[in-house]
């Protein structure tokens, strides 16, 4: 049986890592992949271009990193997003920030990046195996012992690192196969659900498919629970679709969503949509009747375009009692106060989110409660570390995810040396 003294088990984003890590900490290192191409998330990260961190302070990044990101203090203590973009310069990808902080390769190719990522790790002198399922991790006494494969063969390491990621996107390998492995050593795996995942509302208005393709710019959504408390509100841009809700703010409010179902039992959970975000609705009211005094003689459903997002108004105008066929002139002042309320907070029943298979980032995984946030270390296992998405932490997208998989990544590969 051939030894190592650390084999990462996945290469992804963080398992990448925690190879060059460990080798640049002067250990021998295996890295396995069951596909036959490494890097593969991280290749269509960013819609192909390769989202590579975001520029954010800590506390800021933290803060967009909603599940347990504070267990990630430490670890950006070794290897942060600002040690991220200074890594990946000194590969020769220079790189570029956009819009709130988020850095891509001046490229704007995600190959790029991957390409310089896995010639650093040949450069170390890494082994690496593709095409190689693991079958198990060994353990013995109370230690991480290797690995075997699928095929039989099995190998040795003073320590193993898990970076098989989460159950999200498993057309890049993503399928779960690390919390096995967590569990037979011993570990807990917290509720696995989606994040970042769009929303699914079976309201008559968002199945007839009217809406369908529309997308609403600098808007807010917000989602209330059951008592009428708002629990989380998003702005920035949304998309109508045959089944529900997407993009940015829709997939951030995801996760709330599901906390409050999981919170009270209920299916039926009110989101909002403030289409008017910096104004408040008094002012709203106002646009609206200047709008329709310019044209007094025409019907508010003409008057109203320009104001409004076109295929929106029957929607809105019906959700406010009104005729569209009316004229300004004639639309009282209560009519007027009703539309004002609705644009300011339009209500959207939402029954779920799509299926995990379909999110862009996995909730829940190996129960941080027995990782050292230190070292990324099993406190159940000696030699046995966890890094990236199989662990129970999951941001928002925009570069939050793939930091703290860089980052959980090199600190797992740097203490697996060290433990040597």
């Amino acid at each position: 049986m051939s030894n190592y003294d650390v084999i990462v088990i996945g290469g992804g984003p963080s398992g990448l890592m925690a190879s060059v890590a460990a080798a640049e900490h002067g250990a021998s290192v295996l890295l396995i992949d069951k596909g036959g191409k490494l890097g593969r998330k991280l290749g269509i990260s960013g819609g192909g271009r390769c989202n590579v961190t975001n520029v954010k302070e800590t506390a800021e990044l933290i803060a967009h990193i909603p599940g347990n990101g504070r267990f990630l203090y430490s670890a950006f203590d070794h290897f942060n997003n600002r040690d991220i973009i200074e890594f990946f310069e000194n590969l020769g990808i220079a790189l570029k920030e956009e819009d709130n902080g988020r850095m891509f390769p001046v490229s704007d190719k995600a190959s790029s990046v991957v390409s310089a990522l896995i010639g650093k790790v040949r450069s170390l002198g890494v082994q690496i195996m593709t095409n190689s399922p693991v079958r198990e991790v060994l353990y013995a006494e109370g230690a991480a012992k290797g690995v075997r494969l699928e095929s039989g063969q099995a190998f040795g390491a003073a320590a193993v690192i898990i970076a098989t990621g989460g159950k999200s996107v498993p057309q890049t390998g993503s399928t779960g196969d690390g919390y096995p492995w967590a569990e037979a050593a011993g570990h807990t795996i917290t509720e696995l659900f989606p994040t970042e995942v769009p929303i699914v509302s079976r309201e008559e208005w968002i199945k007839s498919g009217d809406l369908q393709g529309l997308s609403l710019r600098d808007v807010t959504l917000s989602v209330w629970n059951p008592k009428g408390k708002k629990l989380i509100s998003h702005r920035g841009d949304m998309i109508f679709t045959h089944f529900g809700l997407s993009g940015p703010i829709a997939l951030r409010c995801s996760q709330f969503l599901r906390q409050v179902q999981c919170k009270t039992g209920t299916d039926a959970v009110e989101l909002s949509i403030d289409l008017f975000p910096d104004h408040q609705p008094q002012e709203v009211e106002s646009q609206l009747l200047h709008k329709l005094e310019l044209e007094p003689k025409k019907a508010i459903r003409n008057s109203l375009k320009g104001l409004l997002p076109e295929r929106l108004i029957p929607l809105l105008l019906s959700k406010a009692g009104l005729d569209g066929d009316l004229t300004g002139h004639h639309l009282p002042k209560s009519g007027l106060q009703s539309l004002a309320v609705l644009l300011k907070r339009m209500p959207v029943i939402a029954h779920g989110t799509r299926s995990l298979a379909e999110a862009f980032v996995t909730g829940g995984g190996v129960n941080l409660k027995e990782i050292d946030p230190k070292t990324m270390e099993s406190k159940l296992t000696q030699g046995l570390y966890f890094c990236g998405e199989v662990l129970d932490i999951h941001g928002y997208t925009g570069g939050y995810n793939i930091t703290a998989a860089f980052s959980t990544g090199y600190t797992a590969g740097k203490h697996a040396a060290g433990h040597l």
